[in-house]
């Protein structure tokens, strides 16, 4: 089991409101994700729930279980840090066992418990090495395996693949992703990063300054987002913003359209001048300074022939436009 209610949850730190009074539950078996900017709270809340850092006031129930003041060694969770932690003198055999032997497990338990997880990861081979024989996502994965030997009620994941290159950053994505399917365990991930987000997530919380601005799966935040910051912040490239007579236009204050809404046509409602063409090969990046409603991304084809300096036309699908108010809140 792994489920996890915070009820009024707040932290201080002296007159610092980190964490203004926070609700959220967490169920058995889900793969939640904390995303947000740097400073919004996302791994304070991780450390609350871990217990690593005391809460000001509320209250946090595991499994049901009032766990508010209960040690983070005895709230059965295990932590993957951004740092792999290793100790660097041990084989990857002893490191992973590590806190079984601290629990004063067998032997015979400790190895079987070891070459399972390393079964699961992929490590086998590699058990009698040391970590400074191991790529990072190999010692990724070490560190993981000595959560999994632990059989926590959920894991806790503190941006764990921010120390890795954008290629193993893909591949671990999916390592973990994997994980979560075979062990149908709880995880709980931080992140910055709204693409593994998107990519990970049964359920986002998406943060700012302490507070839940949304909740949902990746899709409901993407079709659905309740404010222009859960919109601006879901979705890459980012989605663009108009104010002005274009907004007035369509009733709101704020008018949102995403990159991927916005067709090349001829006799559309917007035309510029695209100031700078990325062509990733698959899709094309445009940033066109338009005449209507300013700089503008658009997603496009990667087939077609678009360069700087070209003037084009565009049109948003009518049925993809987004609509604010003067509070920021979706109409």
């Amino acid at each position: 089991m792994g489920q996890i209610t915070l009820s009024s949850v707040t932290k201080s730190f002296g007159e610092v409101n980190v964490i203004p009074p926070l609700d959220l539950d967490i169920n058995d078996g889900e793969f939640v994700v904390f995303v947000g900017p740097s400073g919004c709270g996302k791994s304070t809340l991780l450390r609350l729930i871990a217990g690593l850092e005391d809460i000001t006031s509320g209250q946090i129930r595991i499994d049901g279980t009032d766990a508010t003041d209960t040690p983070p060694g005895k709230r059965g969770l295990a932590m993957v840090f951004q740092s792999y932690a290793l100790y660097p003198h041990m084989t990857v055999r002893k490191n992973i066992a590590f806190p079984l032997k601290m629990a004063g497990m067998d032997k015979a338990q400790q190895d079987a418990k070891v070459e399972n997880a390393a079964r699961i990861l992929n490590l086998t081979n590699y058990l009698d090495r040391r970590p400074g024989q191991l790529s990072g996502g190999q010692r990724q994965r070490v560190a993981i395996g000595r959560a999994i030997v632990r059989e926590p009620a959920a894991f806790l994941f503190d941006e764990p693949l921010s120390n890795l290159d954008a290629a193993l950053r893909v591949t671990m994505r999916q390592e973990i992703s994997e994980l979560h399917q075979t062990l149908k365990t709880t995880m709980i991930y931080v992140t910055h990063d709204q693409v593994e987000a998107m990519t990970m997530a049964d359920k986002i919380v998406v943060l700012n300054a302490g507070r839940i601005e949304q909740v949902g799966s990746p899709l409901d935040l993407y079709r659905s987002p309740r404010n222009l910051f859960v919109a601006g912040f879901i979705g890459s490239p980012k989605m663009n913003f108009i104010t002005g007579d274009q907004a007035a236009r369509e009733s709101c204050v704020t008018l949102g359209v995403r990159p991927e809404h916005l067709a090349v046509t001829t006799g559309g409602r917007w035309n510029g001048t695209i100031g700078l063409a990325e062509h990733l090969g698959s899709d094309t990046f445009l940033k066109v300074v338009t005449d209507e409603a300013g700089e503008l991304t658009v997603r496009v084809s990667g087939e077609q022939n678009l360069h700087h300096g070209d003037r084009i036309s565009l049109e948003p699908q009518a049925d993809r436009l987004y609509r604010f108010n003067a509070d920021g809140l979706a109409l």
